[in-house]
């Protein structure tokens, strides 16, 4: 099962892109993935939702759009900063 490798990757990134200190503020990971990239969607979703419950993460959301070709992407990663609502 390499989706389970992609989660913990795709998770790696968004913990890089957005610092240790604040990765438990993680709310969502919005990613792209190509129906020609190999990998199984709703695997990976299932994959992503298990990783992203656990510490370090504090239940992320991951948002997954479906585009043609082999692309396999993290568009960005939503965080919440505890500032006010809009």
């Amino acid at each position: 099962m390499h989706e389970l490798s992609i989660a913990l990757e795709i998770c790696r990134i968004a913990g890089h892109q957005v610092g240790a200190a604040r990765v438990p503020q993680i709310r969502c990971v919005d990613i792209d993935v190509g129906a020609a990239s190999g990998v199984e969607i709703e695997s990976l979703r299932f994959c992503l939702e298990a990783v992203l419950a656990e510490p370090p993460f504090s239940d992320a959301t991951p948002v997954i759009h479906l585009q043609g070709g082999d692309v396999l992407r993290v568009n960005y990663v939503e965080v919440d900063d505890d500032g006010p609502s809009h």
